[in-house]
């Protein structure tokens, strides 16, 4: 079904105005830009000032006249002065946040040619920041000197970035909407606030998909649902957000899940099943871990995203899905592609908007900000509040961001420890012992494996060959090793935890360089840890 065109624009009291008979003998802007063959008009929003009632319902009715079939909607705006800019940028923002847009059903135009200089540059800038999901439309007087005839319109996608009289109120919006992404919290990274920063520009100014990077834990699927949340808010999006670790996807399971099935398709298919892509039509799918994905998921998932279209499990009619893909992955995806793990067409049409999440130990000014926060979301959840003394917030402050603190499973050790702390602290204050209690099971928990583990690091990095030369102490030193660069979001990180002392006594000490000759040793790379 065609989409109907509707068109909101500013009364002109002037360039609109007209009494009698004779205002058919002029140009019209707002009644002209209903009487174009190739340009339909569903419906005309007219907003205008609360002293020009009169002139509205002539133009609504002349409107009519013309062109039975536009629907006139007037809307009084309480706009005193039309040349304040702070009012009338006001009011219309107002405005565009109560419409109820429907850009699936709808395609939107803003009309330009009326109204003050300030109204105008308004909606300029309410259109590019996307409150008006809408193109700009420009009429103009008819070529001769019969203005009674109709004119000429153009559809105009202008840059607006010079528009900047009302940056700061646009800067504070923009500020409003990091913060949504950041869940509030009041980060000092400078890195992360401006990855951050860029893709709030991303999420609101385009469609394409987004592959989020980092490592396990380190918050990707909550970003995800945050951008979704921001697009949503901003009537980008109308349908659902929907998530699938793709770790858990296994045979024909995979497909039926992601694309869907038919009744009969396999043994089990009792019933149709539409599939997550079509849960997510107009709306945001993130695949977690898309690395992960077999090779007939990949192919179907690129031509999903390239035509829209897929074809269920044992279907023989193809289905259709408009969504947006977020990706999350903690692999390498240039690297699988290079093994043949992943198809190098599939990451070319994810990687336009590529992100990198740093892990928790590489944002130890991030590590306060994190702890009121979970603090928070820890008294919401269980209806009680819990707080640290003075000596036991610096004491876990003080490991938190030391180098013995690899937080390797990132915000879900960190968020894990508050839990445990919050929840053993008597009268819900969190004192030393406690603190000291979490310190050593974290340190376990990070540097401590079992030997069924331990042989499992070396038989994950070495030949049996290798392993069968190693003297005992060698053996026990590289373990360490090996565990530290699995956990560590970055070979400095490893570094830093591996060397903590010797590093102490070190001017310009350089971990990473002592940490890659190591490996060399044993023909190792920390890539491939």
């Amino acid at each position: 079904m065609a989409k109907k065109n509707v068109v909101l624009g500013t009364l002109g009291t002037t360039l609109d105005g007209g009494t009698g008979q004779a205002r058919w003998n002029k140009w019209r802007p707002t009644v002209d830009l209903c009487r174009h063959d190739d340009l339909l008009v569903d419906r005309l929003e007219l907003l205008h000032g609360p002293h020009h009632e009169r002139l509205a319902e002539v133009v609504e009715g002349d409107v009519r006249s013309m062109s039975p079939t536009t629907e006139v909607r007037r809307h009084p705006m309480q706009i005193e002065d039309p040349w304040d800019f702070e009012e009338v940028y006001g009011a219309l923002h107002d405005f565009a946040r109560r419409y109820p847009f429907r850009p699936e059903r709808e395609r939107y135009f803003v009309h330009v040619t009326t109204g003050t200089h300030v109204v105008q540059i308004c909606l300029f800038l309410l259109t590019e920041s996307h409150h008006f999901p809408a193109s700009l439309i420009q009429l103009s007087p008819p070529r001769k000197q019969a203005r009674q005839g109709v004119g000429r319109y153009s559809i105009i996608d202008l840059d607006l970035s010079k528009y900047d009289r009302l940056a700061q109120r646009f800067r504070l919006e923009r500020d409003d909407a990091v913060s949504f992404l950041k869940s509030g919290i009041e980060t000092k990274n400078t890195a992360f606030n401006e990855l951050i920063a860029r893709i709030e520009r991303v999420a609101i100014a385009s469609a394409a998909p987004i592959l989020i990077t980092g490592p396990t834990g380190a918050g990707k699927s909550q970003l995800a649902r945050k951008i979704f949340e921001l697009k949503k808010s901003r009537t980008q999006v109308e349908g659902a957000f929907v998530e699938v670790n793709c770790a858990t996807l296994r045979g024909d399971a995979a497909m039926s899940t992601l694309f869907g099935h038919r009744r009969g398709a396999f043994t089990g298919a009792v019933s149709d099943r539409p599939g997550l892509l079509v849960a997510a039509d107009r709306g945001v799918l993130f695949l977690d871990e898309i690395g992960e994905l077999g090779a007939d998921e990949q192919a179907m998932l690129l031509r999903a995203l390239e035509e829209r279209r897929f074809l269920p499990v044992g279907a023989d009619v193809e289905s259709n899905s408009d969504f947006m893909l977020i990706a999350g992955t903690n692999r390498d995806l240039f690297e699988a592609v290079e093994k043949g793990q992943f198809r190098e067409d599939l990451l070319a049409r994810i990687n336009l908007w590529t992100f990198e999440i740093p892990g928790l130990a590489d944002r130890p000014e991030d590590i306060e900000p994190n702890l009121e926060f979970e603090l928070d979301r820890y008294a919401d959840t269980h209806g009680q509040r819990a707080t640290f003394n003075r000596e036991a917030r610096k004491r876990f402050l003080d490991f938190a961001k030391s180098p013995s603190a690899t937080w390797a499973r990132n915000f879900r050790d960190f968020n894990a420890a508050v839990t445990r702390m919050a929840t053993l602290a008597p009268g819900g204050r969190i004192g030393v012992p406690t603190v000291e209690e979490e310190i050593q099971r974290l340190t376990r928990s990070w540097r401590g494996r079992p030997v069924a583990a331990t042989e499992a690091l070396l038989d994950r990095h070495l030949t049996s060959a290798q392993i069968a030369k190693l003297d005992r102490f060698d053996r026990v030193q590289l373990v360490d090793v090996l565990g530290v660069c699995e956990a560590a979001s970055s070979m400095s990180a490893a570094g830093r935890v591996l060397f903590a002392e010797s590093r102490k006594k070190k001017a310009n000490p350089n971990d990473a360089d002592r940490l890659r000759k190591y490996l060399a040793r044993y023909g190792l790379e920390f890539a491939d840890l």
